[in-house]
């Protein structure tokens, strides 16, 4: 647990460094550090979620891909 939260403490101090430098404007730089985290959280959801669907597999092997992705463990 501590990796990660020592992690996300590192995401979260790069997306507002990254940001200030290209806007130059804390409540920018502040909005984008906790938004953009958000929005991945919602997003990994539906991907998780719709990874392994049937419809989705089936997708992937029309287009000859890899076992490992076509079945994942």
């Amino acid at each position: 647990m501590a990796k990660t939260a020592s992690f996300g403490v590192l995401h979260l101090g790069t997306s507002f460094g990254v940001t200030y430098t290209l806007t130059g404007n804390i409540a920018i730089a502040g909005a984008v550090t906790f938004i953009e985290p958000l929005v991945n959280t919602v997003m990994h959801h539906f991907f998780e979620k719709y990874w392994g669907h049937p419809a989705l597999l089936a997708w992937w092997a029309r287009r000859g891909r890899p076992s490992e992705v076509v079945n994942p463990a």
